[in-house]
Parts: structure tokens; sequence; C-alpha cells
């Protein structure tokens, strides 16, 4: 068998490692396919390995051909234990690549203008990728319309009507490419990874191997719960990527994040994954692999183990990887994977000690650091107001709230006061795809009801308005205007509550301050209370038909009957298989910026303020306020991303009169404080600031995906 592989093609014959290369046998006859066998190696090094790294090890040695891949690479990760503490690179190369409009429109026009290749006579198919490419329309949505039962198809007209040139741009490129295009109202790009696009394990003509992926999202690595290496890069490493290009990484350290025991009656997996990014920032895992063990994971569904791994980024990990158990085969069986495709996964994996089996005895893994969690000691909890990693058990949200204040004002308005919710939003990737809270949500709602506290979901104004990327990257829409002028003219501080994953300042919203990330049923308790300024221990929510005060706990379901409904309404088919359970020097520095700058701070995404730079530049032009869309549909345009980079309405310059260098034209510097980069992975966080003249950046640490791009 000849490997014909990212345009390399290495005879069986002539690879370094053939005498590894077998055959994966059926049960009834014949054989799934061939593959480089890790047990084959005989060496006792790669027992110890994290199942993470043994992906890394096998790629290295599947495409080992002595030019992009050598066998030294191989040797560097096999005696990981004594490398990654040294920071050696090594060069991976991923199965496949995922994009998504935003950040995917960029990499597709690069590869357009690469077509000039005609001119040069040569033969434009060669920019054709090389290893299968994704793109899910899933962050062009925008919520014009709301509390309506007809949103999302009105919402869906308008997204049309407004990206009608893009959508035209990127169905062109899918059939010049030759890659797949999912098309708007998919839904959004992780899940449809999870439940469609992910393959776990590759059967190339014969060829298995694990399956692995980059994406031009940061939230790339939910598909870690699946069991698939995956991560987000920015555009130019995804270009070269699909292009045949290895990636060059720093072998990373690896840490253990052991769980035991099981979640309480009432505790969701959106309290746990805020209390483990809480745990693993303080920890320090930034540029690094976490790996999740112990017995505690087999009590997790997939839906929450993918929660858990969306917000890798978050916690500044590459990734947060769950190997495939039985848990994962029976998900793949439930979205529909053949029997055959799921026998085959399973064999392959387990025959390449890439299994984990909790029934059995584990064999010691060696690990960079260790973490352990009870999943009993987790306690409902939000996170905010600033960042995903500013965890407040529920109990105490009242007096930190007061805390975080520090009101010198007072309470201006009786209608709209301090900590008042104006967005409320269950939205997402991080928790949409996870049934257990979606319907613990819709259990808030109805036993609000049977109280007499509220209406349905619906009827609160809950309505779908999307399938898409929304709240959570600004694209929620206007506020009411009474309600954005109260808060205008009295400097209130307005709060959003919504079960996404990031809240950095200026995201959600411009005009709210105070950003609560909290799983779908604290969302609707919180709507339900209309501030976030409460105890739910010892203040009630409302008043009920007979007279009573109604508190958190006559709402909250149990987890039984969370699960009882899940099992009812999701999985009715399935359910008794599924377990529950450069020279500076003379440069000015023109900005100066505080600690945690995000890439939200630097290349906003979302609505295009209409006091900005980019918003003047647009009707200068003759576009209507109506059709400034937003920031991340037009990346296409340097001109408007330009205007847009430090746009973030709350992003202040600490250096008086800095701007003035950029205004005589002078190059300059950027001096910030720890974590610049932190969020969404984004080229322009990069190109925009250089396109401003900006000659370098100091920090005192990058995230990784931004120092990457830099």
């Amino acid at each position: 068998m000849n490997e014909t592989k990212y345009g390399v093609t290495i005879k069986a014959s002539e690879h370094p490692y053939k005498g590894i290369f077998t055959s994966l046998p059926k049960s009834g006859g014949g054989e799934f396919g061939k593959y480089y066998s890790l047990p084959g190696l005989n060496d006792p090094r790669v027992e110890k390995l994290p199942f993470s790294i043994r992906i890394l090890l096998e790629s290295a040695i599947r495409n080992c051909d002595g030019f992009q891949v050598k066998k030294d690479d191989v040797e560097k990760i096999i005696d990981w234990e004594n490398s990654a503490p040294k920071l050696v690179e090594i060069p991976f190369k991923p199965a496949r690549v995922l994009l998504q409009d935003f950040t995917g429109v960029p990499a597709v026009v690069d590869l357009a203008a690469m077509d000039a290749m005609k001119n040069l006579n040569s033969d434009p198919n060669k920019i054709n990728p090389l290893v299968p490419v994704d793109l899910v329309i899933d962050h062009s949505v925008q919520v014009d319309v709301a509390r309506s039962a007809n949103a999302v198809q009105a919402n869906m007209e308008l997204e049309f009507k407004r990206n009608g040139e893009r959508f035209g741009f990127l169905k062109w490129g899918s059939t010049a490419f030759r890659n797949m295009l999912v098309p708007p109202g998919s839904g959004i790009v992780h899940q449809v990874n999870l439940e469609y696009l992910g393959r776990v394990v590759f059967n190339n003509e014969g060829l298995l191997y694990p399956d692995s992926v980059v994406g031009t999202d940061s939230h790339t690595t939910m598909i870690d719960g699946l069991g698939v290496a995956g991560w987000g890069v920015g555009g130019i490493e995804a270009e070269a990527t699909m292009l045949g290009q290895p990636m060059s990484m720093v072998l990373p350290g690896c840490f253990g994040f052991k769980m035991t025991g099981k979640l309480r009656d009432g505790v969701t997996a959106t309290d746990l994954v805020l209390t483990a990014t809480q745990m693993l920032r303080k920890h320090g895992v930034v540029g690094k692999f976490v790996e999740f063990h112990g017995e505690g994971v087999g009590q997790l569904s997939l839906a929450d183990r993918a929660t858990i791994a969306n917000m890798s980024p978050e916690y500044g990990a590459t990734m947060g990887f769950f190997p495939v158990d039985h848990v994962t085969l029976e998900y793949l069986k439930l979205t529909g994977r053949s029997d055959e495709t799921v026998a085959m996964i399973e064999q392959y994996l387990r025959a390449n000690k890439m299994f984990v089996d909790y029934s059995e005895p584990q064999q010691e893994r060696v690990y960079s650091s260790y973490l352990q969690l009870d999943l009993a000691d987790v306690e409902p909890c939000i996170s905010g107001p600033k960042r995903p990693h500013d965890r407040v058990p529920l109990k105490e949200m009242k007096a930190d709230w007061h805390g975080c204040l520090n009101n010198k004002v007072g309470f201006k308005t009786a209608e709209l006061k301090h900590g008042s919710v104006v967005i409320a939003a269950i939205t997402s990737c991080t928790n949409t795809s996870n049934p257990s809270v979606m319907l613990g949500a819709a259990l808030v709602a109805k036993k609000a009801t049977e109280l007499g506290l509220e209406k349905y979901l619906d009827q609160q104004g809950f309505s779908i308005v999307g399938y898409g990327c929304t709240t959570c990257i600004g694209n929620s829409g206007d506020l009411h205007e009474s309600v954005s002028a109260a808060i205008s003219e009295n400097d209130i501080v307005a709060a959003a509550v919504l079960s996404g994953n990031r809240n950095f300042e200026g995201r959600v919203h411009p005009l709210t301050r105070a950003n609560y990330l909290a799983s779908p049923p604290l969302v609707v308790a919180y709507a339900l209370a209309g501030t976030v300024d409460i105890d739910f221990d010892k203040e009630p929510i409302g008043t009920g038909k007979d007279g009573k005060s109604v508190y958190f706990r006559d709402i909250w379901p149990s987890n039984d009957e969370i699960a009882q409904v899940v099992c009812n309404q999701v999985y009715c088919l399935t359910c008794s298989k599924v377990p529950m359970k450069l020279s500076l020097r003379g440069t000015p520095c023109g900005t100066l910026l505080k600690f945690l700058i995000t890439t939200d701070h630097i290349s906003p995404a979302g609505s295009i303020h209409k006091d900005s730079p980019a918003a003047k530049f647009l009707l200068e032009r003759g576009v209507d306020r109506k059709d400034f869309n937003s920031y991340g549909s037009r990346r296409g345009n340097d001109e408007m991303m330009a205007r847009g980079t430090f746009a973030n309405i709350r992003i202040v310059n600490k250096l008086l009169n800095g701007e003035r260098y950029k205004e005589a034209g002078h190059e300059t510097i950027v001096i910030a404080g720890a974590e610049y980069g932190s969020g969404s992975s984004r080229d322009w966080a990069a190109k925009g600031p250089m396109l401003q003249g900006v000659k370098a950046v100091i920090s005192k640490s990058f995230e990784r995906s931004t120092e990457v791009i830099l």
C-alpha cells in the first residue's frame, strides 16, 4: 500500500516504520484496513504517555517521510516525559481543517488570490486543500427580532439579505476548492462538528488513523470531548495546514485532571466547567494539554464532557481532552454513525491503546502536573462580571455583586437600577449542545408557571432567534431604545446573564458592563428575578398565585427530574443503553493597556458602534446604520478592520496623548499587562495593529493563539 498524504507519497515498503504497519481484522472475517501500531514499537515509554500525546505520536509515525517529519521528531514524542520540559518543537499534521464564516472568509479570500498562478502559467489546482476542509456558516446571524414565534425565520431572512455577497463567495469557494459548506441555519459550528463532522477514526482508502482537527475558532476544542484532538488556530496556520504544510508546535506539557465521585443533585455541567476553569487558570495551563481522567469522568455524559472541553480557551489550555470510552461510542450511535463505523472505531482504538474502559484497572500514565476534583464538591455558581474564570458561588452572588459595584451614585431610577438584567440569553456552543441543561431550563420555567410566577419560556420572551453564534459574540441585537436611554443617561451598571463562554468587556453588548456566565436554568431564574442583585438562598424571586413568596429552591429541578425528561424527549430510543452518568530603539509607545487585553479589545467581532471610526467610514460611503452588519461579517475588508482595531468602547489607553503618535504617522509599540490576546483566535488581532502602524507588542505574557499569529 502506498500512502499519499499532504502531497507526499510514501511507499509502504520504504516507510521508516513499515515494521509496525499492520492489519485490523473484522470479527466476521476480512479487515477494516491497515494502521501503524503503537504497541508494535515495543517501547515501555509509550505505555506511560497521555492519550492526547499518543495522537501526536501516531501522526508523526504515519507522516514520517524524512523531510517534513523525521525519525528524530518521532523520538522526541516517544521521550515526551523528558523532552517536553525542554520546549522542543515538533511538526504536526492534523487530519482535517474546520472553518466558520467570520474567520473562514479571509482564508478563502487568500486562497482565491492565489488563483494568480494562472498568470504565472502554472496550475491553479495546486492551491486546492490537501486535507478535508469543512466551512460552517454560523456567525452571521444577528438578533433583530426577538420575543416572537417567527423570530428565527425573520432573522434568517435578514441574515441572507445582509450577507448575500459573502454567502455567494463562500458557495463559490466550496466548489472551487473542493471543501464542504454547511449552510446558514444548520447550527453552531462546534455542535455540527460534534454530531456530524467528527470521524474519531479516519478510514482513508484502507488507511486507519485518529481524527484530529484545527479550526479557525478558539472553541474548536469542543470536539476534544469526543476524543478527537482539536484546537483553534489563526487563519494563516489553517491555510498552511490545508496546503499540506505541517504545523510547527512546541511539544506541549500535559496536565492530568483527575475527577472522582459524581455531581450532587441540582448541580449542572456549567457549574462544573466554571469550577474547573477557575482551578486551571489559577494553576496555569496556557499552551498545555489538559487530559481529564479518573472514575468521575465515567459518570459524565458526552454532552457534559463537550461542555468542559469547549471552554479550554477560557482556562487557557490548548486542549481539554477526554479519551474515547463506552460513553463516546454510545453517543456516536445516538448521532447516526453506523454500527460498522462504531465497531471499527472501538477496535482500532483498543488495538492502538487509545481506548479507556473505566470498568477495568487503569494503566498509570505520566503527566506534567496533577490536579484533582471531587465532583461532589462542585456547587451552583456563575461567573463574572468580566472574565470567565471569575467564579462566584451562587450563595455569595449578592455580596459579590455589591463588592464589585462599589456604587457611589445610588439607584437613580425605579424602573432600571444597578444590576437590572437587560439581556438574558440561553446561547452558545458551550451549553446549547447539552440536553440536560437545556431541558433543565425548561423545567425551571415550567415550575415557575405552575406556581403562578410566570408563563412558559416562549411567553416569557425566550423564543428561538437563530441557529448560530449570537449573544456570546455580541450579535444579540439592540436593546429597546428606552432601556438604552435609561442606561446611558443614568450611568446604570446593567447586567447580562447568558449561558455562554465569553464575558469580556464590551463583547456581549456595549451597554452591559456586568456580564455573567451561567447555566441555562440559572439564566431563566435570573430572568424571572430581573436582577443579579439577589440572594437566591434568602430572598424570593417573586410572589405565587397563592400570595406566598416563591424561592429559588421551589423552582429548581432535581437531577432525577431532568434525567427523566432527557430520557423521554432525547434518548427515547437508546436511553437504556446511554449511561446517565526586531529593533525598537526610538519607537514611541502609542498605547499603554491594562491587564487581560482580549482579542475582543483588539479586534471586535460584534456590532459596529454608531460613533466608531468604522461607522464613520460606512456612513461616508452611503451605508445606512441598519445595514452596518458586524465587524466579523466584514473581515474581508481591510479598510474596515483597520478602523475597527482597538475600537472596543471599554478599552482604555492609559498613556495620555499616546494617540498623537499614530496621528503623526509614527510607528508605535503597544505595552500591555499579562495574558495579552486572550479569547477568540483572530488573525485581525495581528493584522489590525500592524495596519495602524504598531511595530511590536510588549506584554508580560501572551495567549497561545495570539502569540502565534503575531
